[in-house]
């Protein structure tokens, strides 16, 4: 039999192909029933659990129970994605997701005879009830198993990984900032949105901002590297890829005392204003076509760094923050 300890969340761990819940009956009506609780005190799914939901019955009792099964049986076996409906099988029984039932079944005939015409509406039940619990820590949300990828992709408990060499620290974004500046020594600033700040940014670097005040709880991440002759400076929301809101902005840009202008005249280079993406794993290496948008800086705008061997840019940068999902 296996434990409580056996199902203990962990980030990045993919679903395991056995599950192990337990098994309760509810009332629809009238004072509602005992649960069967598990003997051995095991909660409600583990990490990749599926726990599958019956229509109610005739008598008004709705069945919820959780069991133990083989989690390949709720993927196609064509493209090993997981079914969703609509379901098709061929006339011997074999399934195929939406995706692939204009192919040909492979297990009937391996030179392509078999079709995928028929709808298999009770595989469509099966599938649509049968639920998982988010293998985040802190998640507590169950999803239909064929939602899952798309839940862990903008689930805000989703883990962020250093990108440290030989580090395996993985935590939620504030968590990462503090190890990022506590362990591998990234500076960092606290930012409020909608307010422009000056900072010498050394290349190559990277700068943790959070964001602070009212309006605080983001964490992002400045890079700046080299772009060919130039260098290239980008930022992302440290959370999930997919998370939809709150949406960022970035404006910055590059500041230089212009030659020849009285006074000392400060002007503008490269001036970008961008959305901001998401990542959990910030200043990952990655190709500049990979990019949404980035400031490039030329060399002869880059100033020596004070004390040290390097070279800097003087650079204005402001983060807004917008909180509704609609803005």
């Amino acid at each position: 039999m296996e434990t409580g300890d056996q199902n203990a969340k962990k980030p990045r761990l993919e679903p395991p192909r056995s599950i192990r819940v337990k098994q309760e009956v509810a009332e629809h009506e009238g004072t509602g029933g005992e649960g069967g609780g598990a003997e051995d005190g095991e909660g409600e799914g583990g990490q990749g659990g599926a726990e599958v939901v019956g229509a109610a019955t005739e008598t008004g009792r709705r069945v919820e129970g959780a069991v133990k099964m083989d989690m390949t049986l709720l993927q196609c076996p064509l493209c090993s994605s997981p079914l969703r409906p609509p379901v098709f099988q061929c006339k011997a029984g074999h399934l195929a997701c939406g995706g692939c039932c204009t192919e040909s079944c492979r297990r009937c005939d391996p030179h392509g005879g078999g079709r995928f015409d028929v709808r298999n509406t009770a595989m469509d039940a099966v599938v649509s009830a049968a639920r998982v619990q988010c293998p985040h820590g802190g998640c507590e949300t169950y999803i239909a198993y064929h939602e899952l990828d798309d839940h862990r992709a903008a689930c805000p408990h989703a883990p962020c990984f250093c990108t440290e060499s030989g580090c395996g620290f993985a935590g939620l974004a504030p968590a990462l900032a503090a190890h990022l500046s506590a362990e591998h020594a990234w500076p960092t600033l606290t930012v409020q949105y909608g307010k422009v700040y000056r900072h010498q940014v050394l290349v190559p670097s990277q700068l943790v901002l959070v964001g602070g005040g009212d309006d605080g709880g983001g964490v992002f991440v400045l890079t700046a590297g080299a772009l060919g002759g130039a260098t290239a400076l980008s930022v992302v929301c440290v959370r999930a890829s997919a998370a939809p809101w709150p949406r960022y902005t970035c404006k910055m840009w590059a500041n230089f005392t212009a030659v020849g202008r009285a006074n000392g005249h400060k002007a503008k280079v490269g001036v970008v204003d961008m959305k901001l993406e998401s990542s959990t794993s910030p200043g990952a290496v990655v190709a500049v076509d990979e990019l949404a948008s980035f400031l490039t800086v030329p060399p002869r705008y880059l100033v020596p760094a004070a004390g040290v061997a390097s070279m800097v840019v003087p650079l204005s940068i402001r983060i807004d923050r917008s909180s509704s999902s609609s803005s």
